[in-house]
């Protein structure tokens, strides 16, 4: 039997441990909430930098096309749903361009489908790959096609005026694209080694989009494409323009345009010869933009001319494709060394760079802090109500307002979208775009997740994105090389 000593000490044992307990959760949900402050605190930064740069972006004159020489590359495998209509629209739209089209060892009627137009065109040229050198990544098929231009093009061919632009297999250029690339601010300054344009999908006003499912799923459809095109034309435009004017301007697989002589430059480099295109990435085209930075170059980004896509009506196949991004963008952290001791980034440069660079990683540690702190929130509410609340009710405003704050710039690029794309648009309807960017937004934390597991299971290989048209897998991934 305890005495009455022994049970009051027992008492304030227990009254310690319960405070203790207490205290250890709201300190967790304290520092989750820290952290989101810091997320969203970055995120805010990033946001002002990109609207302020979208708000006062600034027409550029265009060039003369003519001085230059250019060879637009077109990676395809299993494209026979789209490659003849593609091929036809750049001879309208690029008629002084080569087309080489890379056929990476397809299994449909892809490489048929080029030869036939090569019969009738000689500046449409077919590049083949067969396996086991083909099928392990776009940038392995680019290098292909670099080697065959090189030796194509004849001896005394001034190469610093030779343009490669790299066009997806569905890639629509508009009228003018090449008098805008080769601009006094673009490839007009022999400084730069390549410019990225801005990317838009085709199909983001289409009413059916999957003609043979019902109202839902042709709504849900509707609404994954117009989201895409907010996203390109919108977000990721300010993005790239909040880039040129800190010197990081990314490249992306669809719409950039490199100067032969900076590609020369990366071949250069001690283990990459013929091969300056990264050929183990799954994001060949940012990490070349890194390279071309790092080896002195200058890159921009042009707005006035764009090329189109199809957006993807499949939420798998969109997951799918986001996946690889967000695991390609994991892989770029080993650049954070060279990048961070290179003279040729501003201290702005560097700071826009490791925002990228880290911007899944932050996705991860929120999927993985928050439902610990629901956790041990939940736990405290059930052994300890009353302190539990109270500690809740006096931090939770601050995730309230952190949650608050983090959706109204996503509102901004609806209403930005809606005011430079669609005019004749209600503003309300540019609200509702807004919101949806906000939800569309999610889908990060969704794919980082999935990308981090599959780098935890030693996963890495190329996975292509099939075309709306496409109704099965025309091919399994290959592994990259390890």
């Amino acid at each position: 039997m305890l005495d009455a000593l022994g049970l009051a000490a027992l008492h304030d044992w227990a009254v310690l441990q319960q405070e203790e307990i207490v205290w250890f959760s709201g300190l967790v949900s304290l520092a989750l909430v820290g952290y989101m402050a810091f997320v969203f605190g970055r995120f805010l930064v990033y946001w002002a930098g990109s609207r302020h740069a979208f708000r006062h972006n600034r027409p550029a004159d265009p060039g003369d096309p003519a001085a230059f020489r250019w060879h637009l590359v077109i990676p395809c495998r299993d494209e026979e749903a789209v490659v003849v209509q593609t091929l036809a629209g750049l001879r309208e739209r690029a008629p002084e361009a080569h087309l080489w089209v890379i056929d990476d060892d397809s299994e449909d009627a892809t490489r048929e489908l080029v030869l036939a137009a090569a019969a009738h065109d000689p500046r449409v040229h077919l590049v083949q790959r067969r396996r086991p050198h083909a099928r392990i990544g776009k940038g392995a098929a680019l290098n292909a096609a670099y080697r065959e231009i090189s030796a194509w093009l004849p001896e005394d061919t001034d190469r610093s005026r030779v343009v490669i632009g790299v066009v997806d297999a569905d890639g629509q250029l508009d009228p003018g694209t090449l008098a805008q690339v080769c601009g006094d601010k673009a490839l007009g300054r022999p400084d730069t080694g390549a410019v990225q344009i801005g990317v838009r999908m085709r199909n983001a006003d289409e009413e059916r989009p999957l003609p043979d499912r019902g109202r839902a799923a042709n709504a849900l459809a509707r609404a994954l494409v117009r989201m895409q095109d907010v996203e390109f034309q919108a977000n990721n435009a300010g993005m790239q323009l909040l880039r040129r004017r800190t010197g990081s301007v990314g490249l992306g697989g669809n719409g950039q345009f490199v100067r032969l002589t900076a590609l020369d430059t990366l071949t250069a480099e001690e283990g990459r010869a013929g091969r300056p295109w990264p050929e183990r990435a799954l994001l060949e085209d940012y990490e070349s933009g890194l390279d071309l930075r790092l080896a002195g170059w200058r890159l921009t980004h042009v707005t006035e001319a764009q090329v189109s896509q199809e957006g993807l009506v499949s939420l798998r196949r969109f997951l799918t494709q986001r996946t690889r991004w967000a695991q390609g963008n994991m892989q770029c952290l080993r650049y954070t060394g060279r990048v961070l001791r290179s003279p040729h980034y501003t201290p702005a440069g560097k700071a826009e760079v490791l925002y990228t660079f880290l911007q899944p990683v932050v996705c991860v540690l929120l999927v993985l802090l928050t439902p610990l702190s629901l956790a041990i929130t939940g736990a405290g509410l059930l052994l300890f109500p009353t302190e539990t609340a109270e500690f809740q009710l006096r931090f939770g405003p601050y995730m309230v307002l952190a949650f608050a704050i983090a959706t109204l710039p996503m509102i901004f690029w609806g209403l930005a979208y809606r005011r430079l794309v669609h005019p004749d648009r209600r503003r309300l309807t540019g609200l509702l775009w807004g919101v949806l960017v906000w939800l569309y937004a999610y889908h990060l934390f969704v794919v980082a997740t999935r990308a981090a597991v599959r780098i935890l299971l030693g996963r890495n290989g190329w996975a292509k994105t099939r075309r709306n048209a496409e109704r099965v897998t025309a091919g399994a991934p290959t592994a990259l090389e390890s």
